[in-house]
């Protein structure tokens, strides 16, 4: 059995997956590009190794889950002559999923993190196990996975429902021919199953898309900016390095980045906070999510299971290193920030669509006296940022006690991951609403950006795009325009 997985040679820029360095960028590669992955011979060697260790143990001592059941049954015994019955009971009974069956993207997530995580060498299954996984990976396959079953101390189920497919009791999704069923070894099923591949997944492409978004919520920001001629001396150099929070900083001077130097004057001595205090309650939401990053930084590269088959120490370590109140917590904290973040977005539409601040009239409508203009865009931000301040609630609130109390304390991880997707999507309409108003009242008022400024390329982008048309009409597809230009203005 060759040690490498084949990527076609029509294939560019496959990703390399060693156990110590795989990245959240490249885990949407993977995800959602269908980039090929490549197994490192330094991975698949540790892999190698902690299998051999895992074999030699299990008749040296106890290991729980592969000489003994699991959560509270690990008191009882398995027989030697029971280990590979043993394993598969333990497939089945833990692949009880609940709920619909998850997108593609959130499982191909799963799958790439699980096999890296397989090669940092602690689990101590078979090389079997991780070639079956890449070639899935390789050829668009992936399993049947149901969205409900993981607290946040591990996605026993997920990870179950992709052992039963690999052993070719449940189905593949994706494109035919299906990888064909492999034999597990005896050790192979609790090695797979330990792991919080699919929380991390999920909160790596959740991390990407925040990290796009609160990008491109600068520029919207500048151009907002511009539109009411709010006062540079919020963005001073000098005021933040005189209260340097690293996030408020680095807003400050993006935001004089995108700007350019002034052409006008300011309007007002001080703007409303939405304006004025922009770097100092966005800055929280670029902290949050670098802090996110350096935790998926982690976990993503983790040998994590329990117990830990470690070769350099001829040992197996049992422990709770599966937990995932880091990450759980990490999400909490984006989600929140990704709050207030909207919240101002929301007051900056408010402010554009009021005379006192633009000149125009209310709601920057054009045309027969009583039209509406934009007024119904307030709404439907209003609404999106209903879901974030819903979605905003701490998922580590929650606990639960499950296995005859053994396991008395959970993170919900996985509900906080999947509510920061559902999140991102209400607060990219938000921020794409603010979008339209903004370049709606630049038109209006016969300005634009200083030519060559990073915000003056965002205003040819969206209104190359964004018809000029004023009269009241439908904005929905404004919106949905002006929602995709935002992955666009993450790179200015």
């Amino acid at each position: 059995m060759s040690l490498e997985v084949e990527v076609p040679t029509s294939v560019s820029h496959p990703v390399v997956l060693t156990g110590r360095t795989l990245s959240a960028d490249e885990v949407v590669r993977v995800a959602r590009l269908h980039a090929p992955v490549v197994l490192h011979h330094a991975g698949l060697a540790r892999v190698e190794a902690s299998w051999r260790t895992a074999r030699s143990l299990v008749f040296r001592q106890e290991v729980y889950g592969r000489t003994t059941g699991v959560g509270a049954n690990r008191t009882e015994a398995v027989h030697q002559d029971d280990h590979a019955d043993h394993a598969l009971r333990l497939l089945r009974s833990h692949a009880s999923g609940l709920g619909e069956l998850l997108p593609e993207d959130l499982v191909r997530a799963m799958m790439v993190i699980r096999l890296n995580q397989l090669l940092a060498g602690g689990a101590g299954l078979g090389v079997a196990v991780v070639e079956a996984l890449a070639d899935a990976l390789n050829t668009g396959a992936y399993p049947a996975v149901h969205e409900f079953g993981s607290i946040g101390t591990g996605d026993l189920t997920a990870l179950a429902e992709t052992g039963l497919a690999l052993i070719g009791e449940r189905s593949w999704l994706g494109p035919t021919p299906h990888p064909k069923p492999i034999v597990i070894d005896s050790g192979d099923a609790l090695a797979l199953m330990s792991s919080n591949a699919l929380t991390i997944g999920i909160a790596a492409l959740a991390w990407h898309t925040a990290r796009t978004l609160l990008r491109a919520t600068h520029v919207v920001t500048a151009l907002s900016f511009l539109a009411v001629d709010g006062s540079r001396e919020a963005l001073a150099e000098t005021v933040h390095a005189a209260r340097p929070h690293a996030g408020q900083v680095r807003v400050a001077a993006e935001l004089r980045r995108l700007l350019g130097p002034p052409t006008t004057p300011a309007a007002r001595l001080q703007d409303p906070f939405g304006f004025r205090c922009f770097p100092q309650i966005h800055g929280p939401a670029l902290d949050a999510v670098e802090d996110l990053g350096r935790v998926l930084t982690i976990e993503i590269n983790a040998a994590a299971e329990n117990p830990l088959i470690w070769p350099d120490d001829d040992a197996a370590y049992h422990h709770g290193a599966f937990h995932c109140a880091y990450l759980g917590q990490a999400l909490d904290r984006t989600r929140l920030a990704l709050l207030h973040t909207g919240q101002l977005s929301t007051a900056r539409l408010a402010t554009l669509v009021e005379p006192a601040f633009t000149g125009l009239r209310p709601f920057l409508a054009d045309g027969a006296a009583g039209s509406s203009g934009v007024m119904l865009l307030e709404y439907g931000a209003n609404s999106a940022l209903a879901e974030v301040r819903h979605l905003a609630e701490p998922a580590s609130l929650g606990n639960a006690v499950v296995s005859r109390g053994m396991e008395e304390h959970s993170s919900f991880a996985y509900l906080s991951a999947r509510s920061a997707l559902k999140s991102l999507t209400a607060f990219r309409l938000l921020l794409a609403c603010e979008l339209v108003a903004a370049l709606r009242t630049l038109r209006l008022r016969h300005t634009s950006p200083a030519g060559g400024s990073p915000a003056r390329t965002a205003y040819d982008l969206a209104a190359a795009v964004l018809s000029p048309t004023m009269v009241d009409r439908q904005l929905t597809l404004d919106v949905q325009v002006a929602a995709t230009l935002l992955d666009e203005f993450a790179d200015l």
